[in-house]
């Protein structure tokens, strides 16, 4: 009966594990992060960024919108530039499945299983980087990484939300400790 119980809790958990973000964080400690208030996307660098454009924007509504939340404004006289760019790559898992029942290795003979299956998916990280706009120096940089989604619009944009709002989470620095 206790197992019972305990499986939809692994169910979820295994779900769960498919789908994170893993984030990191850097930045200047020398920086006064209280001081910035206000943000433009810093367009030389979003141009080198190596996706399609409609991805850009997906990307930076949702930058907006997190940034929004967090009280900060868009401005023609910024606080804060943004900047992103982008990697790919392609991950390859190999799963190898030996098992088996009674003695000896020969399957056919006693029911079990030998072989592997490989599965691969593309891994994309997102960086954001925020730059001081009056000494032009990076003072905060965001990097996240998952599996993309790619065959499914609506689950695209979700995804790039759900990246965006992981990484933004960990911004101003020290907030999560408060």
């Amino acid at each position: 009966m206790k197992i019972v119980k305990f499986l939809p809790v692994l169910l979820l958990l295994v779900l769960t594990s498919c789908v994170t973000v893993r984030v990191a964080t850097d930045y200047d400690r020398e920086a006064n992060f209280s001081a910035y208030d206000s943000y433009a996307f810093y367009k030389p660098g979003i141009d080198k960024a190596q996706i399609s454009d409609l991805d850009k924007k997906r990307i930076l509504r949702s930058i907006d919108a997190e940034l929004s939340l967090k009280g900060m404004t868009k401005s023609e006289s910024p606080d804060l530039l943004i900047s992103i760019f982008t990697k790919e790559r392609e991950r390859i898992d190999v799963y190898q499945r030996d098992f088996g029942y009674g003695w000896g290795w020969n399957p056919w003979w006693y029911g079990g299983y030998y072989g592997s299956s490989v599965s691969s998916k593309t891994e994309g990280t997102l960086f954001i980087d925020l730059i001081d706009a009056k000494t032009k120096e990076l003072v905060w940089q965001g990097m996240g990484t998952a599996n993309l989604v790619t065959h499914n619009i609506e689950k695209k944009e979700e995804r790039i939300r759900e990246i965006v709002r992981e990484i933004i989470a960990k911004y101003p620095p020290g907030m999560m400790e408060k």
